[in-house]
């Protein structure tokens, strides 16, 4: 998985492929990829709020669950 930040390209938008991604996959202008675009979000913003009872919270259970959202 790749991090990118959405360029401004003329009256578009777009991503630029690292060079040393594109050699490693073989990709040249014109090839046809395919893209899963999904919009980074604030992870600190929506663990606020997460945990709604720190006293009785089980530590083991919440690192799984918060693992297993954000570092598939």
């Amino acid at each position: 998985m790749l991090n990118l930040k959405i360029k401004q390209i003329g009256n578009s938008i777009g991503v630029i492929i690292p060079k040393e991604v594109a050699k490693g996959m073989n990709l040249k202008p014109e090839t046809e990829v395919v893209i899963d675009i999904k919009k980074k979000g604030n992870v600190l913003k929506e663990l606020f709020g997460a945990l709604p009872n720190l006293k009785a919270v089980d530590l083991k259970k919440v690192r799984k669950e918060l693992e297993s959202k954000y570092w598939n």
